[in-house]
């Protein structure tokens, strides 16, 4: 059984939709694509959310009218902006020493609430990167092993509450639910990492027209990420600025004539700002140094991120940038240099079925992205942003209706119940039942409900 899904990658510039088939062996064929000028966003968030789901309706009608379909539901890209990530654990006991899905999407929950996240955020993606079978550590896939206690060390990415409703409600104004959100440099990594640069750990910067999104991949699970909010446009508004032009007229002399390879002297002529029918003369060296400036604190500020991650000497397969902002000419050899020597590679997204020219440019990893999202194309074990555990073995039924009540083994069947139930509830009950109820001479009794609790939530 096929299903059509429906992918909507929101940047800093453009907005690009995408409809696809995905068959049973998880092949994509892309079945139509539409794309529109971003309006609403400042450095990948929402500021106008009229603005915002006018440009998605237009991509979303261009992607209807290619694709022939219809849709009511879509996966969405969110940016990095207004992130805040930490790492958690949990430990749980096995009671029939055979590690099950259950037990395993136990242990996440686990770590998940043990982890201090502030109020005004929500969880959008659990990932697993170390799990331990009694004392044997970093297992690939605990699932069938024997053992008596289980653990795992998990990265935990949340975005403010408020950016996400924005998100949602953009998105519903322009006629679509969301029925997913991914990061997108989660998204971007899906798209242009392979299996060797996963296993070996790399840094993913999805470079674009406003912003920067980092995900470092290590171990076959994200360990970090991060996000800057400059992209090519500044180098536009450095060009207009500097010399005394128009932005459209920069980012065309940005487009033709921007590298960072050795400069010539040759002279343009340019409109003046303010009085566009008067011209002069800009050297292009004013124009390399302008760029090369610009890039050059980018690359620096995204390699100090990457020593802050602590992570540097994880990434055996080096660097890999995407994004429209890789197009600039040079961007490689200067990112070698400010990297350390490290390996550099610039991506495109990974071929598959359908794939439209326009696609197979390095600004729509995102996008490729959500699609092989959609198509298992995640980490082997995740949380996503609606609590519902993820694998790689999943059938297509629970990816097309998750089970939500494997959230909460055992607790009940409806959805909301589940995902408002605490487990700080479960143990403050349990608390009280003791103080009114247990006596004072079962003290024993007492001691191992309260450790099977304590295990099981």
């Amino acid at each position: 059984m096929n299903r059509t899904v429906l992918a909507i990658d929101i940047g800093s510039t453009k907005i690009c939709a995408i409809i696809a088939d995905i068959d049973e062996d998880d092949k994509i064929q892309i079945l139509g694509a539409g794309i529109s000028k971003a309006q609403g966003l400042k450095k990948g968030s929402i500021t106008n959310i009229e603005l915002a789901s006018k440009s998605i309706k237009n991509a979303l009608n261009d992607a209807k009218r290619v694709a022939g379909t219809n849709f009511t539901k879509a996966i969405v890209s969110i940016s990095g902006a207004y992130t805040k990530s930490l790492n958690s654990s949990g430990i749980v006991n096995i009671p029939n020493k055979e590690v099950g899905l259950k037990e395993i999407n136990r242990v996440m929950q686990t770590s998940l609430y043990n982890a201090n996240i502030p109020n005004e955020y929500e969880v959008l993606h659990t990932l697993p990167y170390n799990f331990k079978v009694d004392d044997q550590d970093f297992i690939e896939d605990p699932l069938g092993m024997n053992a008596a206690r289980l653990e795992v060390e998990t990265h935990i990415i949340t975005t403010q509450k408020s950016n996400l409703n924005n998100l949602r409600k953009a998105v519903r104004a322009a006629g679509v639910e969301v029925e997913n959100i991914v990061l997108s440099g989660y998204a971007s990594a899906i798209a242009t990492l392979n299996s060797d640069e996963k296993e070996l750990g790399a840094a993913v910067i999805d470079m674009g027209g406003s912003t920067c999104n980092l995900v470092i991949h290590s171990g076959n699970s994200i360990r970090y990420n991060d996000f800057l909010g400059v992209g090519s446009n500044h180098i536009t508004n450095d060009l207009s600025m500097a010399l005394h032009t128009p932005l459209n007229t920069a980012d065309n002399v940005k487009m033709t004539y921007g590298s960072l390879h050795a400069p010539s002297n040759d002279l343009v002529e340019l409109p003046v700002i303010g009085d566009e029918k008067t011209t002069h003369e800009v050297s292009l060296e004013v124009v390399y140094n302008v760029i090369y400036a610009r890039v050059e604190e980018t690359l620096m500020i995204i390699a100090q991120s990457i020593e802050k991650s602590g992570l540097k000497e994880h990434l055996g397969a080096g660097i890999v940038l995407t994004g429209g902002f890789t197009k600039m000419e040079g961007l490689r050899e200067l990112a070698v240099a400010i990297f350390d020597n490290m390996p550099v590679r610039l991506a495109k997204p990974n071929e598959m079925e359908g794939l439209f020219d326009t696609l197979r440019d390095p600004s729509y990893s995102g996008a490729i992205g959500l699609l092989k999202y959609s198509a298992g194309g995640y980490a082997p074990y995740e949380i996503d942003v609606n609590k519902h555990m993820r694998h790689r073995n999943e059938s297509m039924e629970e990816r097309l209706t998750p089970n939500i009540s494997n959230i909460a083994p055992g607790i009940g069947e409806d959805e909301e119940t589940n995902i408002n139930i605490r487990n700080s509830d479960v143990k403050s009950e349990l608390a009280s039942i003791a103080s009114h109820k247990i006596k004072k001479d079962e003290p024993n009794l007492f001691n191992k409900v309260w450790q099977w609790a304590t295990q099981l939530f």
